[in-house]
C-alpha cells in the first residue's frame, strides 16, 4: 500500500469516529446536526492548547477535547429541548458561536504541535513502527472500542429509549419517556465523539486550525450513505445494529480513499468540496434509482405482481 493510500485509510478511520457521532443524530434522531462543524474544531483546538500551552499528557488532551465536544452538544441540546428552537437552527447557532470560542481558546487561527508528544508518536515509539502505521493501529483500536460501547449502550433501557425517540417521538411521549432528556443525551454523546475525532485528527496532523471542522457534517453524511450502499451489496444486506455502526466507519475509509485516488489522478485540491458534494449526491441518488428500477421490473406487463 502506497504512503498516500495508507494515510487515507488512517485518516478515514479517525474521521470514522466522527461519523459514528453523526450516525447517532442523523440515523437515530433524523437530525442533521450542524454543531458538528464547530465541535470537531473545538475538540482539536482544546487538545492542541492542552498539549502546547498546558503541557498535559496527550491522552489527557484528547479526553479534554472529548469533554469540550460533549459541552457543545449539551448547548445545542438545551437550545432545542428547553427553548423549542428547531434542531437544525440550534446547531447552526452553536456552530457560529463556536467559531469565536475556538479563536478564544487558541488565541490565534492555528496552533502547531511540531515538538509536542502525541498519542501516535508515543505508540510509534513503543511498537517501533512508522507514524502512519501507528495512526492506523490507534484509530482501529479506538474505533473498535467506540463501536463496542455504542452497541452495549444502545441496548440498555436509556439507549433503547433514545433509538425509539427517533423512530416515533409521539409514541415515546405516550409511553412516558421524556424525549427532551433522550435528545439531550444523544446530542451530547454525538458531539463528544465528534470532539474525540477532532482531538485525534489534531494530534495526527500535528496542528489545530480554526477551519479544520469546515464541511465535517458533509463528510459524515457521505460516509454514512457510502457505508449503507456498500452494505446493500452484501448478500442479505446489513441490518444488525453493530454491522451498521461498522459500515459507517468503513464508509469513511472508502470516502477518504476515493479522495486520495482522485487527488493522485490530478484533481485540483480546490475542487475537493465539489467532489464531496458530488459523492454525497451520487450515493443518495443511486439507491433510489436502483430501487425504482427493481420496482418497475417487479410488475408484469399486465400490471400484476
Amino acid at each position: 500500500m502506497s504512503l498516500a493510500l495508507l494515510g487515507a485509510v488512517s485518516q478515514g478511520i479517525l474521521w470514522g469516529i466522527m461519523v459514528l457521532g453523526v450516525f447517532i443524530t442523523y440515523k437515530m434522531l433524523d437530525i442533521a446536526d450542524l454543531t458538528v462543524d464547530g465541535s470537531f474544531a473545538l475538540g482539536g483546538c482544546v487538545a492542541a492548547v492542552a498539549s502546547v500551552s498546558l503541557g498535559l499528557d496527550p491522552v489527557a488532551s484528547v479526553l479534554l477535547g472529548t469533554m469540550a465536544g460533549i459541552v457543545a452538544g449539551l448547548v445545542t441540546g438545551c437550545l432545542h429541548t428547553l427553548f423549542d428552537i428547531p434542531a437544525i437552527l440550534a446547531g447552526i447557532l452553536t456552530q457560529i458561536a463556536l467559531w469565536s470560542i475556538n479563536l478564544r481558546v487558541m488565541g490565534k487561527s492555528n496552533t502547531p504541535l511540531l515538538n509536542v508528544d502525541t498519542v501516535f508518536t508515543r505508540v510509534a515509539g513503543i511498537l517501533g513502527v512508522s507514524q502512519p502505521v501507528a495512526t492506523m493501529l490507534v484509530g482501529l483500536a479506538i474505533a473498535a472500542v467506540v463501536i463496542a460501547l455504542m452497541y452495549w449502550f444502545f441496548g440498555t433501557e436509556i439507549g433503547s429509549a433514545m433509538r425509539a425517540t427517533g423512530n416515533n417521538e409521539d409514541m415515546c411521549r405516550a409511553l412516558g419517556i421524556d424525549v427532551r432528556v433522550t435528545k439531550l443525551i444523544a446530542l451530547a454523546i454525538s458531539n463528544g465523539l465528534v470532539g474525540l475525532s477532532g482531538a485525534l485528527i489534531c494530534q495526527s496532523q500535528k496542528y489545530a486550525d480554526i477551519g479544520m471542522g469546515t464541511g465535517a457534517i458533509v463528510i459524515g453524511l457521505a460516509a454514512i450513505v457510502i457505508g449503507e450502499v456498500l452494505g446493500r451489496l452484501v448478500p442479505g444486506g446489513i441490518h444488525a445494529f453493530g454491522s451498521r455502526l461498522t459500515s459507517a466507519v468503513v464508509g469513511s475509509v472508502v470516502y477518504f480513499l476515493i479522495r486520495a485516488i482522485v487527488l493522485q489522478l490530478g484533481l485540483d485540491p480546490n475542487d475537493m468540496k465539489l467532489l464531496s458534494a458530488a459523492i454525497v449526491a451520487i450515493a443518495l441518488v443511486v439507491p433510489v434509482m436502483v430501487e425504482r428500477g427493481q420496482l418497475r421490473r417487479s410488475y408484469s406487463k399486465g400490471g400484476e405482481l
